[in-house]
């Protein structure tokens, strides 16, 4: 590897030394690759002469002739290179300078090879950049997932299969922001940095703004921001942002990740499930044309409407537990024979809510939403009215999977701040992820919402799920990991 980079440095030298630029911060480009064997007929008639730009990726000599394959964003093209068309010292400028991996802007015409090859034919070349390392000989299929994942730019050079899901991954953002302007929802933006975390229980990451000798949180959620826009009047928002929680790293789970949430004044719980099946039922057949995908061997239908199962009844089915009649020290001792390893200060609902994700959750296969979760699963929901212990929410599960979490909001201030203050005192006992009493929220919501529902959707999952990926590392460019100094 030393052998190899100082020789390319060597070669960067000697174009200086030719009076050549071997970074110049424009081109000529006339066409993109794809752009020109969509219009090869034409150009190759006329002999138009063209400039495609790209980095090498092969190079074969053969005397007097080299060949060489190199890609831009669009495409792959073949390039010739005769020495009788560049004149000697042309032709050896190239073999003594350029490299597999550097960056060529060719000028010249389209022809076809004697094996029918499209190809362009190089009156002149430029180099745009000098590769000073070279190219992994092996990349494609490294078992070493890790180093993939550190080195995504190589992940993305070698692996078209890995490009193509971030392509995916920037469909499926662009169609979700066309589904709800056309719906008329009203995109917003709201603090990243906030003066105290909310909207979920999680903890955050801390620091310190020097301007004002302040601490600051990243938001976990955007959620308690937006509700300050609701009252302000804006009646159907949503946001799609990086959100940040201090908790451990899965396949699940990364430090930042992209979350979707919008709220919807005058509506609630039951509208948001309509409207995401429309969303989802757009998503798929707009990226995939059709209506059900394939996920680790197992084919997912969106085909609507989606099965309703409440809580209590999932619970019951798959454990034998009856919420309603179970108390707190039999739930724990239940969750222990499970083999779960749960906090001696956890809540009868945070107990539930934990068996639920390891023993119901994997279960659910379809897409399919869990509604009426026990009062204090989420301290921001509102109950129903006819059953105050059951909240107006849903889960929506797809493959074990949670994509959505949603729910009637709570506008009743009185209410809130009660909760709020519950939340608080268990901050205070030594529970982290508890939330945060948030009196400016809870002067704001004194003012007056509306009736109103929101949802949060991860959309690194959405993509995980759509991609079929087993992983969110494999569908964010640059996961949270532990740095390898080589």
């Amino acid at each position: 590897m030393e052998e190899l980079t100082k020789n390319r440095f060597e070669k960067l030298e000697k174009v200086k030394s030719a009076g050549f630029n071997p970074y110049p911060s424009k081109t000529k480009r006339t066409n993109t690759i794809s752009q020109a064997l969509e219009n090869f007929s034409y150009f190759s008639r006329i002999k138009k002469e063209i400039v495609l730009v790209g980095r090498i990726r092969s190079l074969r000599i053969h005397g007097g002739i080299t060949f060489f394959h190199f890609v831009d964003g669009t495409g792959r093209i073949q390039c010739i290179l005769r020495k009788d068309k560049l004149g000697e010292k042309g032709y050896q400028f190239f073999l003594n300078t350029f490299d597999i991996g550097d960056f060529v802007e060719i000028r010249g015409v389209l022809i076809k090879t004697k094996t029918g090859e499209k190809t362009i034919e190089a009156k002149d070349f430029v180099m745009l950049a000098k590769s000073l390392l070279p190219l992994p000989e092996k990349w494609h299929g490294l078992k070493d997932i890790e180093e993939r994942f550190r080195k995504r730019y190589l992940d993305l050079i070698f692996n078209p299969e890995v490009k193509d899901k971030f392509e995916i991954r920037s469909k499926i953002i662009r169609e979700t922001r066309n589904f709800l302007d056309r719906e008329g929802f009203f995109e917003v933006e709201t603090p990243i940095l906030q003066t105290l975390y909310g909207g979920a229980k999680a903890r955050p990451f801390k620091t310190h703004l020097n301007a004002l000798d302040m601490d600051l949180y990243l938001r976990i959620a955007p959620e308690l921001y937006l509700k300050r826009i609701l009252i302000g009047g804006f009646e159907k928002i949503y946001e799609i942002g990086k959100c940040f929680r201090n908790e451990g790293v899965d396949k699940y789970h990364n430090p930042d990740f992209t979350m979707m949430e919008l709220y919807w004044a005058f509506a609630d719980y039951k509208d948001l499930m309509k409207l995401v099946e429309r969303l989802f039922s757009k998503l798929v057949k707009k990226i995939f044309q059709k209506t059900k995908i394939k996920y680790q061997e197992q084919e997912i239908k969106f085909k609507t409407p989606w099965p309703r199962i409440e809580f209590y009844d999932l619970l019951q089915k798959h454990t034998g537990i009856n919420y309603e009649e179970i108390n707190r020290e039999e739930i724990f001792k239940k969750a222990e024979e499970m083999g779960l390893l749960i906090s001696a200060s956890a809540s009868k609902v945070e107990i539930a809510d934990e068996i639920f994700k390891k023993i119901c959750r994997p279960k659910i296969i379809q897409p399919t939403f869990i509604i009426h979760y026990p009062l204090g699963f989420q301290p921001l929901a509102k109950s129903l009215e006819d059953n105050p212990q059951k909240l107006a929410n849903f889960q929506l599960i797809i493959s074990g999977v949670e994509l959505i979490n949603a729910f009637s909001e709570l506008n009743n201030s009185v209410e809130q701040k009660q909760r709020l203050e519950e939340q608080e005192k268990l901050y205070k006992s030594g529970f982290e992820e508890a939330q945060r009493s948030d009196q400016e929220f809870l002067e704001a919501l004194g003012y007056g919402m509306p009736p109103a529902a929101g949802l949060g959707l991860g959309i690194d999952r959405l993509v995980m799920l759509l991609t079929n990926s087993s992983t969110l590392r494999e569908v964010i460019f640059f996961p949270t990991m532990r740095p390898r100094w080589e």
